[in-house]
């Protein structure tokens, strides 16, 4: 078979996936084997995949595949989140649209009925996403967050914690979306750093020609002024005691309370008291008992109770209320100044403190035996050092989560209310009746259950117990064969929304942890630094990625840049970098195809090439075996990358190249063939189908032998001694070549090679790939300078190269000396830092040897450099 000039990716790529779907190779039952289990952070149902998701769903693969070809059984569950939030408002405004439809016009059930029609169009988009970067997830065991088991072990889930007391209703100040018209617990609200203004305005005091000034950034709120609260030892506000004010544009009288909570210093030490839309007001409000006037519609319209500018946008208000005040001469300055702005993180709208009746559930007792787990090693954090103290922060600052919301698109509330308000918690009606009879007694009216649905975390809680149905049928072979789980794979921002309150859910549930490691991504930044996103236009479109350089090179490129949690810069270059990758073993590929085979003959002692690789291909295996238990990725990848373009292709196959139309002995061929599976098979978790398709292309396959399956064999030692002989020959071949270059003596041109060592068994083993690589027609051992020949040192021996090229003594001379007073300045600085006794006392002792070792090779290199100039 001719092989293309170079790996086309588009070639084999859904041809090995469909191939090894048809081999239900992603497929996992639980067996005798030891379990190796990941379950997929879930993405939004309506999603696509962007760079994160790249960067994690590549992470994931890895480690599946690994744990695959290591003997385990392994199951990578996939699965998408409902977004209720999200999802609601797609629905909403694709509803508005294309439909000319109004939600407000709808029933909850045609509502969900769109929903679901929405769910069913795009939410398989993401899979075959995912698919395309070669996944190698069970599709046999896809979850959806909204699935009928699903559905029912949340409810489940919230009688139960509601039975314990756990769950509570109330009315409490809360974060609310005015453009999701919906609650947000505080986890899902961030602070951007702005410039606002403060507007003094006066307030008039009762009786008087006073007037009393007060400072504020948010001047639409005055109309939900209910007092005004000065410092009780503030000496210049003493008078006003049991005094009245009245509030600007609508002249509502409010009273002048006094409470330490104010700081005489900061601005003008008075404060305007609105409880509806400040949570500290709030508590002013509660302890002075404050009348509360809410001025703001679910929207972020103005409402009646502002009494001006009613309907109008709070901020298009505030505009028009600013010029107002000052036409009236109530506003007496302005000033800029730093404040941090309240942003909800799903529809990046202004979020209102709002007061609200929500549902909130009790989280200091689930978060103690949460922050242990972590605390004591139970759950590994990677990279420990860097998110330990974020997690245990989080945990010890828990407040209690507001999980009620106020849309149709998730698991309703499972409440019943009469008709006088009272209410009981139960999975259905049925249930609810009989437990609303015996709790309360005769039902007024009919029940009618709570509109409002729970937030999104509070279904995803339990994701790696429900995907085995681990809430709904406890104890059913699949929950007790796969939990816990082996690690989760995720970032870094979703710590405590998801990563924290699954352990609490996986201790209160099953008494155990949801998984044994957390590894945390880092956040995928353009070059430049800054973060991906549409408004910018700097994330790439991953199908267009995998199109144009193929999806093992999308791997390689964000995985080779991606060193455990911390943010990596995503260029196109590194994807490239994967695609020059696949076509250099490509192209070994074909030229180890090319070679004839000599018929088999007596076998002698193992090449020394073969040898070399053999111990530097187990030292390797250990390296990566470390590297994995450490989940050090990237680093296992450039690992790997040296070990296949660097050792494997660009030396050991050009060591045992057979000659023009000359065969290879069958031992060297059949030892490459194996040492080419063996590289192949580490890296393919990185790169799935390029390792794949040179896998079978290498050698016919028998029926079933296919990478993916193919068990990882166990390294051997390492020889060090082999090691360091094939290093030699690298350095002696690199330093050689580059001698032979500054003095222009062409690859073509036949040297003499001289060495003067006192080693001269170490370059005995490797005196065929000498002459070989550096075109040396003799290689003769010497005790003393050779005349007319260009000298070098490497490491601490000399070599003198004859060749009958005419050399230029002038032009020799001149990049000696360059070279000379390269080496002496580097001698310089060593000696500095060697003879700077906090340096030598500090150190470790290995990096002062290595700075003594420096030295002495200079030295070495600097006396055979000026002998060399003696000759000339």
């Amino acid at each position: 078979m001719e092989l293309s000039k170079n790996y086309t990716p588009a070639d084999s790529e859904g041809k090995w996936y469909q191939h090894w779907m048809d081999k239900q190779y992603f497929r996992s039952v639980p067996d005798k084997r030891k379990p190796y289990t990941i379950v997929i952070p879930p993405p939004n149902v309506t999603g696509v995949l962007h760079m994160g998701h790249t960067l994690n769903e590549t992470v994931q693969d890895i480690l599946v595949r690994r744990a695959r070809m290591s003997g385990f059984n392994a199951c990578w569950v996939p699965g998408s989140d409902h977004a209720s939030i999200a999802t609601e408002a797609k629905v909403v405004d694709m509803l508005k649209k294309e439909k000319g439809i109004d939600k407000n016009q709808l029933t909850r059930e045609e509502f969900l009925k769109y929903a679901f029609e929405w769910k069913e169009k795009y939410g398989g988009i993401i899979y075959s996403q995912i698919k395309k970067l070669g996944c190698s997830c069970d599709w046999d065991r896809v979850t959806f967050t909204m699935d009928d088991h699903y559905y029912n072990a949340v409810i489940k889930v919230f009688v139960d914690l509601h039975q314990k007391g756990l769950i509570y209703r109330g009315a409490r100040m809360i974060n609310w979306d005015p453009a999701a018209k919906t609650a947000l617990s505080d986890e899902e609200v961030e602070y951007k750093e702005i410039t606002g203004k403060l507007f003094y305005l006066q307030y008039k005091v009762e009786g008087s020609d006073e007037l009393i000034t007060i400072a504020t950034g948010r001047p639409e709120t005055i109309m939900g002024d209910t007092a005004i609260c000065v410092n009780p030892t503030d000496e210049r506000y003493q008078h006003l005691k049991g005094k009245f004010a009245f509030v600007p544009l609508v002249n509502r009288r409010i009273p002048i309370i006094f409470d330490e909570y104010v700081e005489k210093d900061f601005g003008t030490g008075a404060l305007k008291v609105t409880p509806a839309h400040d949570l500290n007001d709030y508590n002013l409000g509660l302890r002075h008992n404050l009348e509360v006037i809410d001025t703001l519609n679910e929207d972020g319209t103005l409402n009646e109770a502002a009494q001006i500018y009613v309907g109008e946008d709070r901020f298009a208000a505030r505009k028009k209320i600013v010029a107002e005040l000052k036409e009236k001469g109530i506003l007496i300055k302005e000033e800029e100044y730093a404040t941090k702005s309240a942003i909800s993180q799903r529809t990046h709208a202004v979020v209102e403190p709002r007061i609200s009746t929500q549902w909130f559930l009790k989280m200091a007792d689930l978060a103690k035996p949460a922050l242990d787990a972590v605390v004591n090693g139970d759950v590994k954090i990677h990279p420990g050092d860097r998110f330990m103290a974020t997690y245990r922060y989080w945990m010890e600052n828990v407040k209690d989560w507001c999980i009620s919301r106020q849309l149709w698109w998730g698991q309703r509330i499972p409440a019943w209310y009469d008709e006088s308000g009272k209410f009981v918690v139960a999975a259905s009606l049925e249930e609810a009746r009989s437990l609303f009879e015996s709790t309360h007694g005769n039902i007024s009216g009919d029940l009618v259950q709570d509109p409002d649905c729970l937030d999104t975390w509070f279904s995803s809680w339990l994701w790696p117990m429900e995907v085995f149905n681990g809430i709904s049928n406890p104890g059913n072979p699949d929950i007790n064969y796969y939990y816990p789980t082996s690690v989760l794979v995720t970032g870094q921002d979703i710590i405590f929304f998801w990563v924290a309150r699954m352990i609490m859910a996986g201790l209160e549930y099953k008494q155990e942890k949801p998984f044994q490691d957390v590894y945390f991504t880092g956040m995928v930044r353009d070059k430049q630094g800054r973060k991906m996103s549409k408004q910018l236009g700097n994330s790439p479109d991953l199908l267009e990625l995998i199109d144009k350089f193929g999806a093992d090179a999308v791997r390689f490129g964000i995985m080779i840049s991606s060193p455990a949690g911390n943010d990596l810069l995503y260029d196109d270059s590194s994807v490239e970098q994967g695609k020059f990758f696949t076509n250099k073993m490509w192209n070994a590929l074909k030229l180890v195809k090319m070679w004839k085979v000599a018929e088999a003959g007596v076998e002698n002692e193992i090449p020394f090439a073969v040898n070399w690789f053999e111990n530097r291909l187990n030292q390797v295996k250990l390296e990566l075996a470390d590297l994995f238990k450490d989940f050090r990725l990237s680093e296992a990848l450039k690992t790997l990358y040296s070990l296949i373009w660097d050792d494997f292709c660009s030396w050991y196959l050009e060591w045992i190249k057979p000659g023009f139309e000359q065969p290879i002995d069958a031992v060297t061929y059949n030892k490459t063939i194996y040492f080419f599976e063996e590289l192949l098979q580490l890296l393919h978790p990185f790169m799935p189908f390029a390792t794949e398709e040179i896998y079978h292309l290498l050698q016919d396959r028998a029926e079933g032998d296919d990478i993916i399956v193919r068990q990882l064999s166990a390294p051997g030692a390492a020889h060090q001694a082999a090691l360091v002989e094939g290093a030699l020959a690298k350095e002696v071949i690199t330093g050689i070549r580059d001698v032979r270059n500054k003095n222009q003596v062409k690859p073509k041109d036949e040297i003499e090679l001289f060495i003067e060592t006192h080693h001269e068994n170490a370059f005995k083993k490797i005196e065929d790939i000498l002459a070989k690589q550096l075109n040396a027609t003799s290689i003769s051992y010497t005790k003393e300078a050779v005349s007319g020949a260009i000298a070098c040192v490497i490491q601490k021996d000399k070599f003198y190269l004859k060749t009958e090229v005419t050399l230029d003594p002038a032009a020799q001379k001149e990049s000696l000396l360059k070279d000379l007073k390269y080496l002496q300045g580097f001698l310089v600085s060593v000696e500095k830092k060697l003879s700077n006794e906090r340096f030598v006392q500090n150190a470790k002792p290995e990096v002062v040897e290595i700075e003594r070792k420096k030295k002495e090779d200079a030295e070495v290199k600097i006396k055979a450099i000026e002998e060399s100039l003696k000759l000339l």
